[in-house]
């Protein structure tokens, strides 16, 4: 189905290749996992496969790609591609352009080119598969980033394409809805399709994919069953060690009765939460739960419709989100909605600038995020992962009491996301406060002083380290 023969990439205005002598053959109906480090390729490799590289990029190619026993090239532009390969992005924001779920989804099933029955059929059979019949009259901006990758999926889906290229497009979701995300794939691969997987979580996706394919620095490192590459992984890191409980110091959050309602749906419902100096609590449950909802009022970008709110002695209302933010940093689940500099340096900048910090911290920062020598680097460039750590650099050097940090490991492999987890222990050392959601459980227990699960916008249980 797939031939990939000694492919190699190179961005215009790039002295070096992202990627380099890549071959790989996959066959028809077989699902592959793609992972590695954050910056090795993996996004670039999509873009390859989907064609976006040949035939809207304007970089410098060597070797082939043949798709359906034609070379890339051969096609007639992406549209004719489109009808054979579609991809759902690690940005699921950048896909949904509707006004609703129901209506993302109808406009790729009417582009198939079904009656209208017919589509309005398959609509309901892919929400329902999906388990967003719910959201189907939902505007995607109202969304939890996980429901929104099952809604940019179900989009994708509806195309109905020989080939799915999926980059971290289940990087947000609960571990309950990447088993069905990983069960629908193995359904489809069965069926004949092609299914090719950019996944860190792959110990989750190793029972349901046949090949694994291990990207490091622009090259295939390693290649075979998902638990060969899986075990090869699991021997070149450290293990986790349990952080020991550490006793937390003065209240910085105070919330007594919070309710936020978005018309009807209250989704935060009678919220208790006290956060202390140095403590750090993750906060975990399934999409859709309040989660987001919940850290958003932390500096101000919510009010509460009910009960009280206070940030390091400020109590959240009759104060503007200026006066908050000088207490609470919060990394959001998607870092694009923080970025918007032509450069890595600019965009730490901002920040010391808008409060009149020195900026001599910036390369320290960098350094300890992973991103030292990307200073002049446009945000855009980096990969998803790198995205993330430019964010979290982003809300670090600002050196607030509080950090908020909404799925800070989103698009990290185990090794990239232990260091966060360090940079957070050093924080907590120096007496600030984290709050972290996370769908990783391990990272969660390992790490935090307290665990919170939410459901249905209520804390439903309380775990201690």
């Amino acid at each position: 189905m797939i031939r990939i023969d000694h492919f190699g990439y190179t961005y215009r205005n790039r002295d070096h290749p992202v990627l380099r002598d890549i071959s790989l053959s996959i066959p028809e109906g077989s699902m592959i996992i793609i992972t590695g480090p954050s910056g090795a390729g993996k996004t670039t490799l999509c873009r390859a496969l989907s064609g976006i590289l040949s035939h809207v990029y304007t970089g410098t190619s060597t070797g082939s790609i043949v798709i359906a026993g034609r070379d890339m090239m051969e096609y007639d532009g992406i549209e004719e591609l489109s009808h054979t390969v579609s991809m759902v992005f690690d940005d699921a924001d950048a896909q949904l352009i509707f006004t609703t779920v129901g209506e993302e989804v109808m406009t790729s099933l009417e582009n198939s080119g079904l009656s209208k029955q017919e589509a309005e059929a398959e609509l309901v059979r892919i929400l329902d598969l999906l388990e967003i019949s719910h959201l189907a009259d939902r505007a995607p901006y109202t969304l939890s980033g996980g429901q929104k990758q099952k809604a940019a999926l179900a989009a994708t889906l509806a195309l109905g394409t020989q080939v799915l290229i999926l980059d971290e497009a289940t990087s947000e979701l609960d571990e309950e809805a990447r088993t069905l995300i990983f069960s629908i794939l193995r359904t489809l691969a069965d069926d004949g399709k092609t299914i090719i997987l950019v996944e860190h979580m792959i110990d989750e996706a190793a029972a349901y994919a046949d090949i694994c394919v291990l990207v490091e620095e622009g090259a295939i490192t390693a290649s075979g069953t998902p638990e060969d590459v899986s075990r090869i992984i699991r021997d070149a890191l450290p293990p986790i060690t349990k952080r020991p409980r550490k006793a937390g110091g003065a209240p910085l959050i105070e919330a007594e009765g919070l309710v936020h309602c978005y018309g009807d749906l209250r989704a935060v419902d009678g919220v208790d939460f006290t956060l202390h100096k140095g403590e750090i609590i993750a906060i975990v449950g399934e999409n859709g739960s309040g989660k987001t909802t919940l850290v958003k009022h932390f500096n101000g970008l919510l009010k509460p419709t009910e009960g009280t709110l206070t940030i390091a002695g400020t109590p959240c209302n009759g104060h503007s989100i200026p006066v908050l933010s000088r207490h609470t940093g919060l990394v959001f689940q998607n870092p694009d909605t923080m970025l918007f500099e032509d450069t890595v340096r600019k965009e730490i900048a901002f920040g010391l600038k808008n409060i009149g910090k020195d900026q001599s911290s910036i390369g320290e920062v960098l350094e300890e995020v992973g991103l030292a020598g990307k200073e002049e680097t446009n945000p855009r460039h980096l990969s998803r992962g790198e995205r993330q750590r430019l964010a979290l650099a982003c809300v670090v050097a600002m050196g607030q009491e509080v950090f908020v940090l909404d799925e800070p490991t989103t698009g990290l492999d185990l090794a990239e996301s232990l260091q966060i987890m360090e940079i957070l222990m050093r924080l907590s050392d120096e007496g600030h406060g984290i709050v972290m959601i996370t769908h990783n459980p391990g990272l969660a227990c390992a790490f935090a002083d307290r665990v919170l699960k939410m459901s249905n916008g209520k804390f439903i249980a309380a775990t201690e380290a």
